[in-house]
């Protein structure tokens, strides 16, 4: 049995479907071509890769707070799918229990486009996702994570954290962001997705000097911590990318089928309360 056999949970992906689903005015990116994936898209791709479910991440590109199209996908997918939505630091906890309702686990935390201080005194936000048991997904680059610490420290929210942490592969696995990272395993509230090598890697596919940084993220958080996703259909992606040399990818990095059923099924079913 192959990865390609196996049951899978693909953990981050995104649909964009602006002939359905405008984009809203004024979007910083207006994704096009190859980035754009339908939700009928999408459950084809799973189809084809024996996918089983997924968690769709709302894009900041294109939508921003506007969650419509996401949770569309979520209404059509027949149990399938569950979603990360975007909204504003000040958003209610009458309309986060609405997001919950509708099947949205958490939000995104996108340092990388607002910057630390966005989010710094985002403790109103936070607290009111733990109240609700709702995720903060945090997406930052290089040592950004540095200056959340202090928010994350003095609140109890559950951590998802994007891509690897988008390490700066020049910078050596003691750079401090990633540190940072590693320490948080040890929380017992953080979980971190093998995820998005395209992001941060200074080569092609196989991204090989990305695979110190993932296996010493397997190594902290352990593959009871750890998740795998695609990044579906890669927005902004430098280089083509398929789904099947990713998985690929996967399977090289995790030989042990032991090891690829936890991240890839086992913990993300239980996580994210598939199946239920």
């Amino acid at each position: 049995m192959t990865i390609f056999d196996e049951p899978k949970i693909d953990c981050h992906n995104h649909v964009i479907d602006p002939l359905h689903f405008p984009y809203i005015e004024g979007t910083r990116y207006r994704p096009s071509g190859q980035e754009i994936g339908t939700a009928i898209q999408f459950r084809a791709v799973m189809q084809a890769y024996g996918v089983q479910y997924a968690l769709v991440v709302q894009p900041t590109s294109g939508y921003g707070t506007d969650n419509r199209c996401m949770l569309d996908a979520l209404a059509h997918g027949e149990g399938r799918l569950k979603g990360i939505g975007l909204v504003s630091n000040d958003v209610s906890s009458a309309r986060l229990a609405e997001l919950k309702a509708q099947g949205v686990l958490g939000v995104t935390v996108n340092l990388s486009i607002e910057g630390v201080d966005y989010f710094s005194h985002a403790d109103t936000l936070f607290n009111r996702l733990a109240d609700l048991d709702m995720f903060a997904q945090i997406q930052y680059q290089k040592d950004q994570l540095v200056g959340l610490l202090p928010l994350i420290g003095r609140t109890r929210t559950r951590l998802l954290f994007d891509h690897s942490g988008c390490p700066d592969v020049r910078a050596g696995l003691n750079q401090p962001g990633f540190q940072a990272l590693l320490r948080l395993a040890d929380s017992g509230r953080a979980h971190v997705k093998l995820s998005g090598m395209s992001k941060y890697s200074n080569e092609p596919y196989p991204f090989e000097d990305t695979k110190p940084y993932l296996r010493a993220l397997l190594a902290a958080f352990g593959p009871q911590q750890c998740l795998w996703a695609s990044d579906w259909p890669h927005l902004k992606a430098p280089e083509r990318l398929d789904y099947g040399p990713l998985l690929m990818y996967a399977q090289a990095l995790m030989p042990d089928a032991a090891i690829r059923h936890q991240v890839m099924w086992e913990t993300p079913f239980h996580l994210f309360g598939f199946g239920g």
